[in-house]
């Protein structure tokens, strides 16, 4: 057995929660697991939220009280410092600069090993001055662990969670009205997986045997599925068995209904994914691919989900 690995994630939400589980899970090593969570998360009398942190402290979890958008940086870094690897599962919905300043602090903790929450697209290849004006802040991250050794990182690019690519306000598919719409060209594809399969990659990437040859400042591609949007329409058909009616979508006219809502962040999203670069990538060439670990398709989560 090596030495134990403290090991801090931060929220516990979709994604955090699978993060959390499989961590727990894993079999290799002695690890200490804890999550990072709003004081008032912690102490809800929200019978739901109870019930989440209830299985939290069930599967020996720490809860650790601090908020990345209330605390100061000082304040942060004084909580990363106890921690050999730290994993960023907060989203988006923190809002702008909270990515930075969560990189910032986890730098001058000086903490060992890092994965800040880039998992998504690939934001190197689709550059700054994108449509989802939140993806330079991605950059900006990058450009700042680039910036430095102490601190290992990892970045896992995971594509688009599965069941968003099905979700009805992201607006390609329509069961209501069996429509499927294609962002850009139906040839364009995109990159799923499901923050299960995220979770269980996570923990084999910061518990498994390869760990140290892992973190080793890089890009990560992971992915669930590859479709392009015919291979997507052909999907819900076979799953529904119900013909669907295929709707375009041309970037032209969703950059359009930005100008006229420009806060629209679903059109944002429409609007890179419509674009075509940097959202998908060959299986084959995956991580877990390559290791053979299975991760479930579009198709197995269409049958789990749909019908």
């Amino acid at each position: 057995m090596g030495k134990l690995q403290k090991i801090l994630v931060i929220g516990a939400g979709e994604l955090g929660y699978q993060v959390l589980r499989s961590l727990f899970h894993h079999p290799s090593q002695e690890k200490s697991v804890a999550v990072l969570l709003r004081p008032t998360s912690i102490s809800s009398t929200n019978p739901s939220k109870q019930k989440e942190i209830e299985g939290l402290r069930n599967l020996g979890i720490h809860l650790i009280p601090g908020d990345i958008i209330e605390d100061s940086e000082p304040t942060l870094t004084s909580i990363f410092e106890d921690y050999d690897t730290v994993i960023s599962c907060t989203g988006f919905v923190s809002g702008k600069g909270i990515q930075l300043k969560v990189a910032r602090s986890i730098l001058t903790a000086a903490v060992p090993r890092f994965i800040p929450w880039q998992f998504g697209v690939d934001y190197d290849t689709i550059g700054r001055g994108s449509p989802q004006d939140l993806f330079d802040e991605q950059l900006d991250v990058r450009d700042l662990l680039r910036s430095q050794t102490k601190t290992r990182w990892v970045i896992i690019s995971t594509g688009m969670f599965t069941s968003f690519l099905f979700e009805p306000a992201f607006g390609v598919v329509d069961l209501r009205n069996m429509t499927v719409s294609a962002l850009g060209a139906w040839e364009n594809r995109v990159t799923v997986t499901t923050p299960t399969d995220i979770g269980k990659f996570t923990a084999e990437i910061v518990l498994g045997d390869e760990t140290e040859a892992l973190f080793t400042d890089r890009v990560i591609f992971v992915g669930g599925d590859t479709v392009s949007y015919e291979q997507l329409a052909l999907l819900v058909e076979k799953v529904t068995q119900k013909p669907v009616r295929r709707n375009d979508l041309a970037v032209a006219d969703i950059q359009a209904a930005l100008v006229q809502d420009p806060d629209n962040g679903l059109l944002k999203y429409q609007a890179v994914f419509g674009q075509g670069r940097g959202v998908a990538w060959n299986l084959s060439e995956t991580w877990n691919h390559q290791q053979r670990i299975p991760a479930i398709t579009a198709e197995e989560w269409a049958l789990e989900n749909l019908v």
